[in-house]
């Protein structure tokens, strides 16, 4: 259920199975055109340091710029944990000043994952709490199994979701909604997470349905998905004659494509298509 590394893997980035590192606690690993964003922490329960910070940015601009990767899907090597948020044994050591220069270093890890151009999804196995859920959020899909306990309980120890759990919570179930469960800091099990709207698929295993969904979405065009998902990010929020106008941008960007001639083709000659990604 996991997505433990082992020490055998090999190192190469451009191979299927290959596993890159990104600093000592995150890793990429390839499936084809599904991108594997591992997090490997496992001795802080992938607590998000300074240092994991970083990794997770640099990680996210790699794949950003990959254009072979069609798919992204978010794991964790630990057995009892997707991410337990931030490492609040290193905040407490950091002054006041140090944290104020520490703020831009977090803040660029969760938009990393926010901002990928692919589709996104996380697999949530265990404790994903604070920004843990928070990197889980800014994901479009999140698959979780019967273990997942999610949460935002930054008020309990005098914060905010600082990694934009204020803003794509009540995206994803209301104001009210997620009022509720930010200003309770409750914790919530994964069968009412479901229900709730808080993760979107309970799977037995949640990294394998997250790899098999990430498969089933990399087999389409790369230029479709990535402009699809721009139009719904950007689109979302507006009324309805500035989002068709969103829409009508994205379309306008693949019409011409090679990804389209080759659909059209493919389709007429009754074949799977070839994508040129471009």
């Amino acid at each position: 259920m996991t997505s433990e590394i082992s020490d055998t893997e090999q190192s190469s980035p451009d191979r299927p199975g290959a596993v890159q590192r990104f600093g000592e606690f995150v890793a990429v690993r390839l499936h084809g055109h599904v991108a594997e964003l591992v997090l490997d922490r496992p001795k802080a329960m992938n607590a998000v340091s300074t240092a994991m910070a970083r990794s997770i940015t640099a990680a996210c601009e790699a794949l950003s710029a990959d254009a072979s990767a069609r798919t992204v899907v978010l794991t964790s090597t630990h057995d009892r944990a997707f991410c337990v948020g931030a490492d609040l044994k290193e905040r407490n050591s950091l002054t006041d000043a140090e944290l104020v220069r520490q703020r831009p270093t977090a803040r660029a890890a969760y938009t990393g994952v926010l901002e990928l151009p692919m589709p996104t999804i996380a697999a949530v196995h265990g404790f994903a709490l604070g920004g843990g859920f928070e990197l889980a959020l800014a994901c479009d899909v999140i698959v979780a199994d019967a273990t997942a306990v999610v949460g935002l309980p930054e008020v309990s120890v005098g914060v905010i979701p600082g990694g934009g759990g204020t803003q794509l919570l009540p995206r994803r179930v209301g104001a009210a909604r997620a009022a509720e469960l930010v200003f309770t800091a409750r914790r919530v099990a994964a069968t009412e997470a479901r229900e709730l709207g808080l993760v979107d698929i309970l799977a037995e295993d949640a990294r394998a349905r997250a790899l098999e969904l990430a498969a089933a979405m990399a087999a389409n065009s790369p230029v479709g998905l990535r402009a699809a998902k721009r139009a719904m990010r950007l689109g979302h929020g507006l009324d309805l004659r500035a989002g068709l106008e969103v829409e009508d941008a994205a379309w306008r960007s693949v019409a011409f494509s090679g990804d389209r001639a080759e659909g059209v083709a493919a389709f007429n000659e009754k074949r799977k298509p070839e994508w040129p990604g471009e």
